[in-house]
């Protein structure tokens, strides 16, 4: 299911939240509503967190996560960090990364199992991602835009990327990530995919100017008309179970 919201005004809400499989960090002081949608929708299934990063809302683009890690700038605080590794589960590695570009949600585009990462990003910062995340790592563009975090969104389903995407950038790239890819637009035309579009496997937020359309590639490209927690977790214990027997 997809859902519109909007933060204060603004429909960037991949701005100012941070969604995975396993948490939701939602930037502080925004009004009570656009929390109390994530809220309604995820809270019985993962926890929801109101935190700063860096003394920022921003924490959709300073941050990268999956469902094994969270990585955060340098610039955020003890106290952030503290309150963040106290809230989320146990299983979800916390680690501040000393990066000279240190909007790392804008750097860097992930899902649980592959991540691509900004061509100039430290050699080290790649090995903490592949670590940390546990993901496998790729350096790459988007429409020949190195920033791979703002121009795409990925879930373990599908991916949402940049409209000027070539024919064969879209084919390398899904071959790489092994999901199908889309190129497309969020709230009504604006190209940064990330700051408008917030999505795990079973659930979407974007700006409340996206229309019809758009909400329509996102349900289809995300499988999200279907899709439930409790689907995506038989569906797991299937293919583990194929897997052993």
């Amino acid at each position: 299911m997809a859902t519109r919201c909007q933060f204060e005004n603004s429909n960037d809400v991949g701005v100012f939240c941070k969604l995975t499989n396993a948490y939701c960090i939602v930037a502080l002081g925004g009004a009570e509503n656009f929390y109390s949608v994530f809220e309604a929708e995820l809270a019985d299934h993962i926890p929801v967190i109101k935190s700063s990063v860096a003394g920022t809302r921003l924490v959709g683009r300073v941050t990268v996560g999956n469902k094994n890690g969270l990585l955060l700038p340098s610039t955020c605080s003890d106290q952030e960090l503290m309150h963040i590794r106290n809230s989320l589960p146990d299983e979800v590695v916390v680690q501040r990364i000393d990066e000279r570009l240190s909007a790392l949600g804008n750097c860097i585009a992930c899902n649980d199992y592959c991540a691509l990462i900004h061509p100039d990003i430290d050699r080290e910062t790649e090995e903490i991602v592949a670590d940390v995340l546990g993901v496998e790592v790729f350096r790459q563009t988007v429409a020949s835009n190195v920033l791979v975090g703002s121009y795409c969104s990925l879930s373990n389903q599908g991916g949402l990327v940049h409209p000027k995407t070539s024919i064969e950038d879209l084919d390398e790239l899904s071959s790489l990530l092994q999901i199908p890819l889309v190129a497309g637009t969020v709230n009504r035309g604006s190209d940064v995919i990330a700051a408008g579009l917030v999505v795990n496997d079973w659930a979407a937020f974007c700006g409340l100017d996206t229309t019809s359309t758009e909400l329509s590639v996102i349900e289809s490209v995300f499988k999200l008309r279907d899709a439930h927690p409790t689907n995506i977790v038989q569906d797991m214990r299937a293919s583990l179970i194929d897997a052993m027997a």
